[in-house]
């Protein structure tokens, strides 16, 4: 059984793989500062939770933004698991050609999204991850990692709005009833999530016409689902398309 690990700056997400079937997965805040064995009590208790024997997983793989988390992650598996991770990045065997002028500058989350849209939807795609930051991922018909575009996330964007404006409050970050808010709340979450979606359908329709209008779209990360609903850009929805894309690189390279 594989132990898929992605960190993010907002969340890590764990999930655990019995040959190709993701049987659990869970997420936790990237915010709070955990000692290896804390990790390995978190993963022991989830696992316990979902009745999987954790004692049974014999591979870890590791899709990290968070280097400094990187090592205490690694040092979990090493210590609780006797295993060397894999830790996924752009100089391994990924089975697609990167158009990106430093490789290794892509997120690895944004690797691993690449190689499983692919390998279940095909190409040409657009991945758009809705985590810290809002990313879409272009892959071409031939799988091909063509490079993407990076914007403020959702969250990302409300806090800004909270901080740098004395007036404007933290926000429940939901839809409201209507697009023109009649309060400061509701203004600001008609302003995020509508303005979100706008952005989405709008940014999505530039890059159809250079990767074409076939592209299928794929939304993943922790605010998809909030927005796919809202959008008729939105083809398909893959909460735990990072852990399948751990899954498959770690599978090609070992």
């Amino acid at each position: 059984m594989l132990l898929a690990i992605d960190i993010g700056n907002t969340h890590t997400v764990f999930g655990v793989f019995k040959g190709q079937r993701l049987l659990a997965h869970w997420r936790v805040s990237s915010a709070v500062t955990r000692t290896e064995d804390e990790i390995a009590m978190l993963v022991k208790t989830f696992c316990a939770q979902a009745s999987i024997k954790s004692k049974s997983i014999n591979g870890v793989g590791i899709s990290s933004v968070v280097p400094d988390q990187t090592e205490i992650f690694e040092l979990m598996a090493r210590k609780h698991y006797g295993i060397k991770p894999l830790i996924v990045n752009a100089d391994l065997d990924l089975g697609i050609k990167i158009h990106y002028e430093d490789p290794s500058t892509v997120g690895a989350d944004r690797l691993c999204n690449a190689v499983a849209g692919f390998e279940k939807y095909g190409g040409p795609l657009i991945i758009i991850d809705f985590g810290t930051a809002t990313t879409y991922d272009v892959i071409s018909e031939k799988g091909d990692y063509l490079g993407g575009v990076i914007a403020p996330g959702i969250e990302t964007s409300a806090a800004n709005l909270h901080r740098r404006a004395a007036k404007l409050p933290k926000i429940e970050l939901r839809f409201p009833d209507e697009v023109i808010g009649t309060d400061t709340v509701s203004s600001m979450q008609s302003g995020i999530l509508y303005g979100t979606v706008d952005a989405v359908e709008g940014m999505v329709q530039r890059i159809k016409r250079f990767v074409g209008r076939k592209a299928k779209v794929i939304a993943t990360g922790g605010y998809a689902k909030l927005i796919k609903d809202h959008s008729n850009a939105i083809d398909y929805y893959e909460p735990a398309l990072v852990l399948h894309g751990v899954y498959l690189i770690y599978r090609r390279v070992t």
